[in-house]
């Protein structure tokens, strides 16, 4: 479940550019926008992860393909509805037992202002679903309360994003924090490079887990379709004893829908 959440963050996207169509944007303007976990723009990311030292004997690995449609509804009077989902493929592959299946999903909502200055922001609801298959499920319904914060100056974007989720229906005791700071640098062309942390604190059990990564970014156009390659460093400075330790990697391809 730690996946699940964290992916709530998951890598933060930076670059996109649909020069010569007719919804044609700068590569810049649109890694701008896409720097922003909570923009109005519709993004439909593909972010896999893989990490090392699982299992109770630390002789495991864990391919994760998170599917993570990002929705914005306009819903008149200044107002955006951000709806971000993220849905965990998992394959653990361990000493005499190889499995894979699909986790919980992810679901969480923002409610941000359309012009808030150069403080941008948005807050709501966030939901946990007992969706994942055996051995990948805490078979537990939980809800919380989500929120991010940034600003953007230049070709910086600062800011961070957090969730807590409660256990409201299942057997799981859930009580379980994500913080996630995040900065990103435009180096232009399409080129971005960023790092952030993805960093969960289970309440209930006492365990920190705090993943740092580096990632570089580069925007492509495709027949038209604007995308985002990206690929990046994994390290865990602090993870459960039966981890993932040590540097793990990313890889990402989004696809990306200007207005």
């Amino acid at each position: 479940m730690k996946h699940a959440i964290a992916s709530c963050s998951a890598a933060v996207l930076i670059s996109a550019s649909l020069a010569g169509t007719a919804t044609a944007q700068s590569a810049d303007e649109l890694a701008k926008k896409l720097a922003n976990p909570i923009a109005d723009i519709i993004s439909v990311p593909f972010q896999l992860n893989y990490t090392r030292n699982i299992g109770v004997n630390d002789d495991g690995n864990r391919f994760t393909l998170n599917v993570q449609p990002v929705i914005p509804i306009d819903l008149g009077n200044g107002w955006n509805l951000i709806s971000r989902t993220i849905m965990p493929i998992n394959k653990n592959d361990l000493p005499g037992n190889t499995d894979s299946g699909i986790g919980d999903i992810s679901q969480t909502f923002y409610f941000s202002p359309t012009d808030s200055g150069s403080l941008i922001w948005g807050v709501g609801p966030a939901f946990l679903l007992p969706t994942g298959a055996d051995g990948f499920t805490a078979d537990t319904f939980a809800a919380g309360l989500t929120g991010a914060v940034l600003t953007q100056s230049g070709n910086w974007t600062v800011g961070g994003l957090a969730v807590h989720l409660w256990d409201v229906d299942g057997p799981a005791d859930i009580s379980q924090t994500l913080m996630q700071p995040f900065v990103t640098y435009g180096l232009g062309n399409g080129l971005s490079v960023g790092m952030n942390s993805e960093t969960t604190y289970d309440w209930v059990n006492d365990v920190w887990t705090v993943p740092i990564s580096a990632t570089v970014s580069k925007v492509l156009s495709v027949n038209g379709q604007a995308m985002n390659l990206s690929g990046g460093l994994v390290y865990y400075a602090e993870a459960p004893d039966s981890g993932p330790e040590g540097l793990s990697f990313r890889l990402g391809l989004s696809l990306v829908f200007p207005k």
